[in-house]
């Protein structure tokens, strides 16, 4: 297949008077809008004809990668396949055309998915009560540390910090500060996973809560999460679990069994709704008993006849989104759980994790692997043999896979391991699609041995080479002249 070159603006195409479309003339009088209404001049459009105008968008469609078009292994992100069928019945009319100010009674078929779907999440995450309110990860993330709050100045003491693992993702610190507290980063040890003397050191009746991931950023279960628990309630703090790697551990482990409070669910990432774009997204919150009438109003109850929204929680941190968060998406998880069940769910989870296994233990003769023990969904690779030895950096050869067909794994990130290279297979991937991804990062591990020049210069075979990336950030040229 011959390679593309740059596509032409739009505004370079066509000719003066060239148009899209050709309507009739009218059969009624023209309205004419009021002269302070008017442009003085006509508006600046492309002038080209219908097939022109097609084509192009569809040539700049075919420039995007997705998860339909190719493998997109970008760790901490979950870019996984999602079955279309599930498209088809968020868009089913009694669903998408319900008018969110529909009364109650009209409206029960709706306020079911979410009574079920908080019942459904609340058995994967080992707690009692879940709303559905917020509209992503980190907007979950902030209500579980306002409910945090909450629970601690219902005691008369809201505590002035949060405890915050130096692999964690890096909205949990920016959640933490907004919520108010001090964030204390805790080191990791030798084996991927929490500092114990340091998170025993850290630990007194001054701090609110620990967030956590766990499985954490690196991909690594906490072997130590039962001391970790028992360290925090100790001293009467609160554990907030990071629910953004779920899709590692659900069916075989729940976050409320190893002792946390609080839990978000990424529903965009784990249970079927397309990620990235820019959303929509949901960030449902899950939490113990003793913090349920602290949960944003309204819940959806069922009283063995009909379902309705409850507002009665006096202590309520308030509403955090309007009208019942993305229902949408909180559909679409709704169908996927029902139709996977939970055997289904439990294998999702386990082939994420063979899949993340069998890819990392090919990979590590090829890079340095800086936790060699089993991973989950998940794991990170480190491309400092490469830049020392040939001056070849983790950049460099995510740059050069783009040349093989795959969209690059997640770089420098966590920041705790240099020249990081995270990726994330998804149980959604054959042997054969890892296969290829395998052969392609040992190539790429080869030529910046044997060649270091051509990955310096990747990429060769996109519309564009290799981008000026700071000048692209602070000065970006969006807007035709």
């Amino acid at each position: 297949m011959l390679s593309q070159g740059p596509v032409p603006l739009i505004f370079e195409m066509g000719a003066p008077g060239r148009r899209a479309f050709s309507l009739p003339g009218g059969d009624v009088p023209e309205a004419v809008l009021p002269a302070g209404l008017r442009r003085e001049t006509p508006p600046r459009l492309p002038e080209v004809s219908e097939g022109e105008l097609v084509r192009h968008f569809t040539t700049l469609s075919n420039l995007n990668f997705g998860v339909d078009t190719g493998f997109y292994p970008l760790g901490s992100c979950t870019m996984k396949y999602n079955p279309k069928v599930f498209e088809v019945v968020a868009r089913l009319p009694g669903l998408s055309g319900l008018h969110p100010y529909l009364p109650e009674e009209l409206a029960q078929g709706a306020l079911r998915i979410i009574h079920e779907l908080e019942r459904y999440l609340a058995e994967i995450a080992g707690l009692a009560r879940v709303t559905m309110q917020p509209a992503a990860g980190a907007h979950g993330e902030l209500v579980g540390v306002l409910l945090i709050r909450a629970y601690h100045e219902s005691r008369g003491n809201p505590r002035q910090k949060i405890l915050i693992p130096d692999s964690a993702h890096g909205t949990n610190p920016a959640t933490a500060a907004m919520a108010g507290y001090e964030v204390v980063t805790l080191p990791s040890d030798a084996r991927g996973g929490i500092d114990v003397g340091a998170l025993e050191k850290a630990m007194d009746d001054t701090v609110a809560g620990l967030m956590l991931t766990n499985p954490n950023t690196l991909g690594l279960f906490d072997e130590n999460i039962d001391v970790i628990t028992g360290l925090v309630h100790g001293k009467g703090g609160l554990l907030y679990y990071d629910g953004a790697n779920a899709n590692a551990v659900m069916g075989y482990s729940r976050p409320g069994d190893m002792g946390f409070d609080v839990v978000h669910f990424n529903l965009h990432k784990t249970f079927a709704t397309p990620h990235g774009g820019g959303g929509p997204g949901a960030g449902p919150v899950a939490v113990t008993a003793e913090l349920a009438p602290y949960l944003p109003v309204p819940l959806v109850d069922f009283d063995g006849e009909s379902y309705r929204l409850n507002y009665d929680l006096p202590r309520s941190i308030g509403r955090v989104r309007s009208f019942y968060g993305n229902f949408g998406v909180l559909v679409k998880a709704y169908a996927y759980i029902r139709s996977m069940g939970a055997a289904g769910l439990k294998q999702a989870a386990g082939d994420a994790v063979l899949n993340a296994n069998y890819v990392m233990r090919h990979l590590q003769e090829y890079f340095d692997l800086p936790f060699d023990r089993a991973c989950k969904h998940e794991f990170v690779l480190s491309g400092k043999r490469q830049k020392e030895k040939n001056g070849v950096r983790t950049l460099d050869m995510a740059k050069r896979l783009m040349d093989y067909g795959f969209h690059p794994p997640t770089v420098y990130f966590p920041l705790i391991v240099e020249e990081a290279m995270m990726i994330e297979p998804t149980e959604t991937e054959s042997k054969e699609t890892l296969d290829r991804f395998i052969g392609a990062c040992a190539a790429v591990a080869n030529e910046a041995r044997d060649e270091p020049e051509k990955v310096h210069g990747a990429p060769h075979t996109t519309p564009f080479g290799r981008m000026d990336e700071t000048r692209a950030a602070r000065q970006p040229d969006l807007r035709w002249r």
